[in-house]
């Protein structure tokens, strides 16, 4: 591990030039109804974030780390997802190859030994989670991520707090292939950040969002099998609250609209708030103190006894239901709705 920590700069200026050489030579994301851009823009900047997690486990391999095994499965399936996201950043594939693959690549996840079998949840206690909620646990984190990667700085700086937060959880619970992943996901987004603030030069795209999504719904579960309480597997929808509350609000508004759910839209709470007329580098600040005030909870939910670990959890829901009332708020003062833009 000190191989590694030694290593982190290095791993942030490699995923930096990698990002540096995409906007020289972009694949550009072009104008469509679910892009809050009006011009072609330079996307796959997760390669970059993929080039750093890469280098930083060679790292770890070569100095001798013996968890190389249990890394492989997750990293595999991750890396697969970012070809088949690189593939829909150039050709914009249709919604059910890519569900296809996200399933397939969390099977090899599964496969691997990333099923938890069952959890334990506060109020809730002990809840079965096999094949299914295992598989629905990965689609649903990965989207959540992936459809954050909206609007300038939003996505890489709320990933960015969110993997050193996970980070710290995971040396916590004694769990070095969290804290690794984790730090080396947080080097990666480093070097990326500063070319996707506002205003952005380039996106995380699919190759990007969707795999890192994909690796923190594993290090969730990693997290979650490295703790006796069975209880830590919450730590990762506390971390990605905003993410997770953000994707289910809307897809359930969606569904009660009767609209297709499937299709391409601009109806994001932060995509509503950004067209209600907040700056987007408002919206990108806010979003990144959601990541920290959420890695604080998911702390104190780790030093809190079993019977109180409610708390963090409730906490973390009552501050996204108040981030929806000012979004609500903000679109009756602007005299919008939810239906797309002109």
């Amino acid at each position: 591990m000190t191989a590694l920590l030694l290593s982190l700069p290095l791993l942030a200026a490699l995923s930096a030039a990698v990002v540096r050489g995409l906007i020289a030579r972009p694949i550009l994301d072009r104008p469509a109804a679910r892009r809050a851009h009006a011009r072609p823009m330079p996307t796959a900047g997760g390669l970059g974030v993929a080039a750093a997690v890469a280098a930083g486990m060679a790292v770890l391999w070569a100095a001798g780390d013996p968890g190389q095994p249990a890394q492989l499965p997750l990293l595999a399936a991750a890396a697969a997802m970012a070809a088949v996201g690189l593939l829909d950043d150039r050709f914009d594939l249709p919604a059910l190859p890519r569900l296809l693959a996200q399933a397939a690549a969390a099977g090899v996840a599964i496969a691997g030994g990333l099923l938890p079998g069952s959890v334990v949840l506060p109020l809730a206690g002990e809840v079965p989670f096999g094949l299914v909620l295992t598989l629905l646990w990965f689609l649903g984190c990965t989207n959540a991520v992936n459809f954050l990667d909206g609007a300038d700085g939003l996505a890489g700086g709320s990933l960015l707090v969110a993997s050193l937060m996970l980070a710290v959880a995971g040396a916590m619970l004694g769990a070095p292939l969290v804290v690794a992943l984790s730090l080396c996901l947080a080097a990666g987004l480093a070097g990326f950040l500063p070319f996707n603030w506002p205003p952005a030069r380039i996106f995380l795209g699919d190759s990007g969002s969707q795999p890192v999504g994909f690796l923190l719904a594993g290090l969730g579960i990693a997290a979650g099998l490295a703790d006796e309480t069975r209880m830590a597997f919450a730590i990762l929808p506390l971390l990605l609250a905003a993410q997770l509350f953000d994707a289910g609000f809307t897809l359930a508004r969606r569904a009660w609209s009767r609209e297709r759910v499937w299709q391409p839209h601009q109806a994001h709470l932060y995509q509503m708030a950004i067209r209600a007329g907040w700056p987007t580098r408002r919206v990108a600040l806010l979003h990144a103190g959601f990541a920290a005030v959420h890695g604080l909870l998911a702390i104190w939910f780790l030093l809190l006894p079993a019977d109180a670990r409610a708390w963090p959890l409730l906490l973390a829901l009552g501050g996204q239901l108040a981030w929806l009332a000012v979004v609500l708020r903000a679109m009756r003062r602007a005299g919008i709705g939810f239906s797309a833009p002109p």
